[in-house]
């Protein structure tokens, strides 16, 4: 038992965050009666964070973060620290918890800062959606707050629980999101009568990445029972052709004809970044490690997130190149120059009158430009701070929210985009040869959105389709 071992270990020597100051005020000792008030001090002090309150379901991942680092022994907390955890997920009780304050050196001090000001019994939660002093949800619920004996304050607040919390959200939402611009693309490939050596084995095989080989099959599997897709040795190789300009389009936009090598790059992101949050959450980030098995405690920077915030930026980069492809694959269904089969801004109603899709082109444009704006990397811009004690820092929490920003932005351009893909099927009465794939997304879509041919304000039925898209898989990828 870590804390047990703790106890008697931390008797007559000097352990960082026990019987000493904090951060750069570590040479100050701290008396044995100041012991407990040190780690409340150290809560209250650090509740400090401003900014959006963050939602329920990235407090959630967090508070499941730091239970896992916690119960993993080399914390030396007390079992009530645990306890308390567990009954706020089982209770569904959310901490009030705010998107600044970090800088992910100490880990997420100040958003932990807030955790662990609830944990005992202090602050304020979310519950039933109304915001309530903890105290009296406590109460409520009979929630026991944490005891404070040893190290609790440092223990719960030093590591990299809520930048992995969110990072581990962003990783199922963007997995979703090309799991949706896979089925989308498949269905523009439909649309256009696309030729079948864009997505084939012998195609993309001989590239070697296998990022690209998995989309792609996922494409070639998807569209096998399509009525539209084309073979080009029928209709380019075994057929002459006395035209001199060929009517017959030959290759596609490179905003199709290129999916498997795009995405192929933004799935493998994906995946090494799951792989990386679920080593984080596994891990011990605390500061210092409490090694009872082998009788020692040794100070070091586990809580430091640049693990997290480096993933978080490739991963908010390669979301927004998905939404570059989606904004450039609409692009397509709203130029008629461009497809050369529907109408301008697949408008079923009366050109010159009626605006189709006009409208919402804005929107995705504009919400792209801004996806390219943020994803500069947060990585790279360390400010040194806490008297230059945490002289180089990962903004990792930053780094976590600007990329769920990014990936929330993206199934904006995503709803608009697969709204429009709907509306130029129904437009090309092209719905019945499709493949049981894309029938099945364009189902769903239409149950949320009807055909239209009017003009109506859209923005709530944009909103639905984002939600439905965010929480649901389109294509199992």
């Amino acid at each position: 038992d870590s804390y047990t071992f703790l106890s008697e270990f931390s008797k007559n020597k000097v352990i960082y965050g026990i019987n000493t100051g904090f951060g750069p005020m570590a040479q100050y000792k701290i008396s044995e009666e100041e012991q407990k008030d040190l780690q409340y001090n150290l809560i209250r002090s650090h509740a400090s964070g401003l900014g959006n309150i963050l939602d329920p379901v990235y407090v959630k991942a967090s508070m499941l973060a730091r239970l896992n680092t916690l119960s993993l022994g080399y914390s030396g907390v007390n079992i009530s620290a645990v306890q308390v955890l567990v009954d706020l997920l089982n209770n569904h009780v959310s901490p009030v918890i705010f998107e600044h304050g970090g800088v992910g050196a100490s880990g997420d001090l100040v958003q932990l800062a807030h955790l662990a000001l609830v944990m005992i019994g202090e602050g304020e939660v979310v519950y039933n959606n109304q915001r309530r002093p903890t105290s009296e949800v406590f109460a409520e619920l009979g929630i026991t707050p944490m005891s404070i004996k040893l190290r609790e304050g440092l223990a719960v607040m030093n590591g990299t629980s809520v930048m992995t919390g969110i990072g581990i959200i962003n990783a199922i939402y963007a997995q979703r999101a090309i799991e949706w611009s896979v089925g989308i693309s498949a269905m523009i490939c439909e649309m256009v009568d696309s030729y079948d050596d864009y997505f084939s084995a012998e195609l993309n095989s001989t590239k070697k990445h296998s990022g690209q080989q998995y989309i792609a099959k996922l494409m070639r599997e998807g569209m096998a029972d399509s009525k539209y897709i084309r073979k080009r040795e029928k209709q380019l190789y075994n057929t002459h052709i006395e035209e001199e300009i060929i009517s017959n389009k030959v290759q596609e936009y490179y905003s199709l004809r290129c999916v498997p090598q795009i995405l192929g790059a933004i799935y493998e992101t994906i995946i090494e970044a799951q792989k990386l949050l679920v080593e984080e959450i596994n891990s011990a980030n605390d500061n210092p490690i409490v090694d009872a098995k082998n009788g020692n405690v040794f100070h070091g920077g586990n809580f430091h997130g640049d693990y997290v915030s480096f993933e978080m930026d490739k991963l908010k980069i390669a979301t927004t190149k998905l939404s570059m492809l989606a904004e450039r694959q609409l692009n397509f269904l709203m130029n008629p120059q461009l497809n050369g089969i529907l109408s301008p801004f697949v408008n079923l109603g009366k050109l010159g009158f009626n605006f189709g899709m006009q409208g919402v082109q804005f929107t995705a444009t504009s919400t792209t430009a801004e996806n390219q704006m943020l994803s500069n990397p947060m990585y790279v811009h360390s400010i040194p701070n806490n008297n230059d004690n945490q002289d180089i820092v990962s903004m990792g929490a930053n780094a976590a929210l600007c990329a769920k920003k990014v990936i929330e932005n993206t199934f904006e351009v995503l709803a608009i985009e697969v709204i429009s893909i709907v509306q130029a099927l129904d437009y090309l009465k092209k719905t019945e040869g499709l493949s049981a794939q894309s029938k099945k997304i364009y189902d769903s879509i239409r149950e949320i959105v009807p055909e239209f041919s009017g003009d109506y304000p859209i923005y709530n039925d944009l909103r639905k389709v984002k939600e439905f898209m965010m929480e649901n898989s389109s294509w199992k990828v």
